[in-house]
């Protein structure tokens, strides 16, 4: 029997065995589905927190095969990546050419953010150098043959007057775009720089801006992905996009309502929480291609409090919590992160998501996953 865990609010008995999922993946059909995947730190580079990130790339490509081999479309140097919390557009655009090239040879499916965070912090840039940006990011996504995902952007906050200049600018870059591309919507509490965005703070305002970029250009989008943590609002975006545009949710706290749909539509998804949901992810979509509605709510309704957990606020740090979940699963050897983000969550907080994750079994080996949680509250001083 695997030994007590002494997690800071009383002894923890892990499992004894993982969750049994059938084997064989193939990509799921009624729903695209893509992760978003974060990136593994070299946690033997001397680096302060402010330098490059430096990363472990062999590990990094390591875990985008382990979610292509389950049918996982991934989703690049987004904000699970750290983009603009430790990975600089440097390190982004290494990222993106390294996994470009490690879909080429397995197969995998593969989109990228593409953004403006070459940029630097400051005064505002103009919406020229915004354009021209956003530009660079563009030609290097399609000079790897990777479908872009055109970001929100702190600099365009900065720069824009109002929604106009959300439109004039999205216009120019849909027409510049050689295949249709994704629009993200990222809320400010994924990232409060983003504050604003499309022009206003009003969400009905900004929602119509967003929504008449897409009527301008809907050839040019092949979906858009709401992160907003709203499920009333992205269901009212979905039913107003134009026939053929796709809603991919970007929704932790609500995607196996919105991915499962209702009799006027669906979303497909685009999600940082299956970063750690990998497997159980792709298998419940699949169970949701047979027509199984109720056996994929049985699968991913459960996940849902591990989800709302690691995304509580302040919900930009979530990605601490996946990375964390990521080493205890055995797909790094450590707990260290880009940019030291490893601190931004609290030992209580940790062993939650270690208690959730567990009970769930997400774990390959729940022994080495209780090991590892063993050491980091011995080396925390929280060992009993």
């Amino acid at each position: 029997m695997t030994a007590v865990v002494p997690l800071p609010r009383g002894p923890y008995t892990p499992r004894s065995t993982p969750l049994d999922l059938p084997s064989g993946a193939g990509t799921p059909s009624s729903r695209t589905v893509f992760s978003a995947a974060h990136v593994v730190a070299d946690p033997y580079a001397d680096v302060a927190p402010d330098d490059p990130a430096a990363v472990d790339w062999e590990s990094t490509l390591a875990f985008r095969r382990h979610l292509w081999a389950h049918g996982l479309g991934v989703a690049e140097a987004m904000d699970t990546a750290q983009r603009g919390m430790g990975l600089d557009w440097a390190g982004a655009a290494e990222l993106i050419r390294r996994s470009a090239a490690e879909a080429k040879a397995v197969g995998g499916r593969i989109a990228c953010g593409v953004g403006t965070d070459q940029l630097p912090e400051g005064p505002a840039p103009t919406l020229a150098e915004v354009t021209a940006a956003y530009e660079e990011q563009l030609a290097l996504a399609e000079e790897h043959g990777v479908q872009p995902i055109l970001m929100a952007s702190r600099a365009l906050v900065r720069a824009a007057r109002g929604p106009e200049d959300y439109l004039a600018t999205y216009a120019h870059l849909l027409r510049q775009a050689s295949e249709p591309v994704i629009l993200h919507w990222l809320g400010p509490m994924f990232d409060p720089a983003l504050e604003g965005y499309w022009g206003s703070t009003d969400l009905d305002e900004a929602t119509d801006t967003f929504l008449k970029v897409i009527a301008e250009h809907p050839d040019k989008v092949d979906g858009i992905k709401i992160s907003l943590l709203d499920a009333a609002r992205e269901i009212d975006v979905r039913r107003r996009l134009p026939g053929g545009v796709r809603c991919y949710t970007g929704d932790d706290f609500n995607y196996p309502e919105l991915i499962a749909g209702d009799e006027r539509g669906f979303s497909h998804a685009l999600l940082g929480i299956f970063d750690p949901l990998g497997p159980l992810a792709a298998h419940a979509v699949r169970v949701l291609d047979t027509g199984d509605v109720a056996g994929f709510r049985a699968l991913l309704d459960p996940t849902v409090e591990l989800s709302r957990h690691l995304f509580q606020r302040p919900t930009r740090f979530y990605k601490t919590g996946v990375v964390f979940l990521a080493w205890l699963a055995g797909h790094q050897d450590h707990f260290t992160m880009v940019g030291g983000l490893q601190s931004a969550r609290s030992l209580p907080h940790l062993a939650t998501a270690y208690e959730l994750a567990d009970g769930l079994g997400l774990f390959p080996d729940p022994d080495l996953a209780a090991h590892r949680m063993r050491a980091l509250l011995a080396v925390h001083g929280g060992a009993r």
